[in-house]
């Protein structure tokens, strides 16, 4: 039976070859999503663990590491003395950190990070606790004084001695680059930009005063970290987190999982997906293999070859075609893994060294590979096995085709589930559950359609093939009889095309809705003339703003900053506003209270937090500040959710007083009066000019900066959705080329009666065209209602508008034509070039 099925393998390579490719993407996929995801993990991981020192005291609800806020939050200086004292303390340095310090080129422009932060650090040279190591120059000594990682000076192109300008949380800095350093052990910074200063400099760049952003600390040798994190609390107390390097590290890597757990799990879905669509490829393949083989098969039957050793002989076909195709598929994840490497690199999240290639992911490859192509493969196995081999042998036996009955209810069962589901997500509102009872109902949805789409495969092709026979004739009456032949196979076929487009579909109802939420938001809720900001959302100096007032063109000026609070026992992020602009650069619709509630310690929150937690206008809160110090404040106002401001607003001097970062996202203009517009502009920008950080955009400039941010998503999304529309077209050249093999003395006897070659083409084309049109239609269906839904769910996240893009569906309606065109121009060649006699002898 071995050789049996090695002659088997030879004798279809490129049958299977087809089915090949789809496990081959599919494994690709798995492979280069864990193959991306270890080096990432690997980067950082390395990175936090080389920087980490012994022991490190930060202020409670502070962070330490790369990515730590930029803020007024600080140790006093004092403390550095206390910690210096403790018995096993070999050295204790305080240390400075802000976000917001941008390298400028020599041309005047902020070193692109792509989105990564610009980071200011104090250096330190204490022994075990250096900042870095210097590979040109000195460390900073004094002010006018810098160190830049080696990364951005060769990037700028700059080296010790040059001149730089940087931008930073206060002013604008004119310096002396007289060091080039690089960050831990292999320099790495993941596309972030770090400048070294004097800690003088970076006390009063940062406004942290004497104190210091935290305490990094050495441990004697004999002292485990530990044992010396123990003492260390017990000398400073309360108010403070004392962390050992493993937990620095520990925390920073699930902070860094967390963050990017939605690019793994994005990742992850287009792998199954690939993989989901590709077993319909397979299943079409061992189905069609088995049927052409029937006799052969039943043949070994009759020489002595059980049921079992006819089952496994097609599977361990299966096991070769997993194998192979995983292997390759492995290769190719790296070949993705690069590419995604290179994509987020655009993005500013940049992976120096090698791809990390784990025991795990090649242990997953090839049982994600094999599993999948076995899984598959079972139900044609099985059904060889079963055939009796006298009847089998026969000249006119015909497989009796099984009643689709149980199919049919499997299927209605799983449509009556995902319409429960959908239902649900109605029903929840607000709750949170909505997206996940969208995402259950979709999944149910789509399974649904794949178990009744053979059911739906005849009447449904019968009418949209109705055209044919009256535009092509006999080649398109004998092309829709023949999609209609075998439902199972037209169903497996077109599922494929299915299950691609109905993602397709939805994010493109999604994305369309998302971008006229935009447009409503800002109609609705920004009254100011124009938006300074930047492009990839990072914080910038208050400066601006302070510049932007002295303007005679200017009447108003908003900013605008986002701050981490404890609230009534609850971390949560806030907007926090200038309290006497609010109302002229936003418009927040208020159902009690009003921004004058801002006054003194005050808090505007929206109805959905207000009911939730059970405030009311006038209610005393606890809140905390992020150093831990305890305040109290005041409900002044309740407003409809607005995604301009988030579910909580303060004041910039609450703000202040918490210890919020003095760092801007938004700063919104409001024009006098009067003015020119165009001469108003021009002064605009000459302030913002000066800032290359920041770009200034009336509202449908900034309106369409935040539909770009969509689009850019939609695109990656839509990018990686590509590849299960290749695996589709795969599918659809798959089924017709076994076709047209399964049927060679049908077209033998069509040429023979008089059927041309042209026409023979034409018969194939279409049909491809038919299968590949109801694919379509079902996945415009059904993606539908999964946007639809997708909209709904994520109304209280600012989705409030529903968009149909109706051309953009019927432009995918037209893609599924096309692909059934491109897919059968192999298969119809071939199908042309048979001989006649040759394939009317066939058996």
């Amino acid at each position: 039976m071995r050789r049996a099925t090695l002659r088997s393998l030879l004798a279809h390579k490129l049958r299977l070859a087809l089915s090949a490719v789809a496990i081959v993407l599919g494994v690709a996929f798995v492979a280069g999503t864990m193959i991306f995801t270890d080096t990432l993990d690997r980067t950082f991981t390395d990175l936090f663990e080389s920087t980490a020192s012994d022991v490190a005291v930060t202020p409670e609800g502070g962070a330490e590491g790369i990515d730590g806020p930029a803020g007024t939050l600080s140790v006093p200086g004092t403390l550095v003395g206390q910690v210096r004292a403790v018995d096993g303390v070999a050295a204790a340095e305080g240390y400075v950190q802000a976000q917001g310090v941008y390298l400028l080129t020599p041309a005047g422009e902020v070193l692109d990070t792509g989105g990564a932060p610009g980071i200011g650090i104090s250096w330190t040279s204490a022994p075990g606790l250096d900042t870095g190591e210097l590979t040109a120059g000195r460390a900073p000594e004094r002010a006018g004084e810098v160190a830049l990682d080696s990364g951005s000076a060769e990037e700028a192109g700059y080296a010790v001695g040059d001149r730089v300008t940087l931008l930073t949380p206060g002013p604008r800095v004119e310096a002396t680059v007289v060091g080039v350093f690089t960050f831990g052990e292999d320099g790495g910074l993941a596309g972030a930009s770090l400048t070294a200063f004097d800690v003088a400099t970076a006390q009063q760049l940062t406004g942290v005063g004497d104190g210091f952003s935290g305490i990094q600390v050495a441990a004697a040798e004999d002292v485990s970290h530990d044992e010396l994190a123990d003492r260390v609390v017990a000398a400073v107390g309360d108010g403070y987190t004392v962390q050992t390097a493993q937990q620095q590290a520990d925390e920073q890597s699930a902070a860094l999982e967390e963050g990017l757990s939605f690019i793994t799990v994005l990742l992850t879905a287009f792998a199954v997906i690939a993989l989901f669509v590709g077993s319909f490829i397979i299943l079409n393949t061992f189905s069609m293999l088995v049927a052409q083989r029937t006799r052969e098969l039943a043949l070994l039957r009759a020489l002595g070859a059980g049921r079992g050793q006819v089952t496994r002989s097609v599977l361990l076909e299966a096991v070769v075609l997993g194998v192979v195709g995983a292997t390759v598929g492995l290769a190719g994840g790296f070949g993705i893994a690069t590419g995604l490497r290179a994509l987020f690199g655009t993005f500013g999240l940049t992976l120096d060294g090698d791809l990390v290639l784990s025991a795990d992911t090649v242990v997953w490859s090839y049982a994600v590979g094999v599993l999948v192509t076995v899984l598959a493969a079972w139900v044609p196995a099985r059904r060889a096995a079963r055939t009796p081999p006298v009847a089998a042998m026969r000249d006119d036996h015909v497989a009796v085709e099984r009643s689709l009955r149980r199919r049919t209810a499997f299927g209605v069962a799983l449509v009556a589930v995902a319409a429960g589901a959908l239902a649900g997500s109605v029903a929840a509102g607000d709750s949170g559950h909505a997206p996940a009872l969208v995402g259950v109902g979709g999944l149910a949805l789509v399974l649904g359609a794949v178990a009744l789409s053979p059911v739906l495969a005849r009447p449904v092709v019968r009418v949209l093939g109705a055209p044919l026979p009256r535009l092509a004739g006999t080649a398109g009456r004998l092309a829709r009889d023949n999609a209609q032949r075998n439902p199972r196979r037209t169903a497996a076929t077109a599922s494929a095309l299915m299950v691609g487009l109905t993602l397709v579909t939805g994010f493109g109802v999604l994305g369309a809705s998302a971008n006229a939420s935009v447009d409503a938001l800002v109609d609705d809720t920004v009254r100011a003339d124009y938006v300074v900001s930047t492009a990839v959302g990072q914080p910038f100096t208050p400066e601006v703003a302070d510049r932007l007032r002295q303007l005679p063109e200017v009447d108003a000026v908003l900013q605008q900053r986002f701050t981490q609070v404890r609230v009534d026992g609850q971390s949560t992020f806030a907007a926090a506003v200038d309290a006497t602009t609010l109302d002229r650069g936003l418009a927040l619709e208020y159902v009690a209270g009003g921004s004058d509630g801002l006054a003194g310690r005050g808090l505007l929150v929206d109805e959905t937090t207000a009911a939730e937690r059970g405030w009311e206008v006038g209610d005393t809160v606890a809140a905390e500040s992020a150093g831990g110090q305890p305040t109290e404040l005041t409900v002044g106002g309740v407003y409809a959710a607005n995604q301009a401001v988030g579910s909580m607003v303060l004041s910039l001097d609450t703000d202040a007083a918490l210890g919020g970062p003095a760092l801007d996202r938004y700063v919104y203009v409001v024009l006098a009066d009067g003015t020119d517009a165009a001469a108003a502009r021009a002064a605009l920008e000459t302030v913002v000019d000066a800032y290359p950080v920041v770009g200034l955009k009336d509202r449908d400039e900034f309106a369409g900066e935040q539909k770009a941010q969509v689009d850019q998503v939609l695109l990656l999304i839509n990018a990686l959705l590509v590849l299960s529309v290749l695996i589709a077209v795969l599918g659809i050249v798959n089924t017709l080329a076994m076709s047209v093999l399964e049927r060679t003395r049908e077209i033998g006897l069509l040429r023979a009666v008089g059927m041309d070659r042209r026409q023979l083409r034409r018969t194939v084309r279409l049909e491809a065209v038919l299968i590949s049109v109801y694919g379509a239609v079902l996945g415009l269906g059904l993606g539908l209602v999964l946007g639809v839904g997708l909209t709904r769910a994520l109304a209280d996240q600012g989705i409030t508008e529903l968009v149909v893009p109706g051309g953009q569906l019927a432009g995918f309606l037209v893609l599924g034509a096309l692909i059934g065109v491109v897919a059968a121009v192999w298969p119809a060649r071939r199908a042309a070039r048979l001989q006649v006699l040759d394939a009317i002898a066939t058996a």
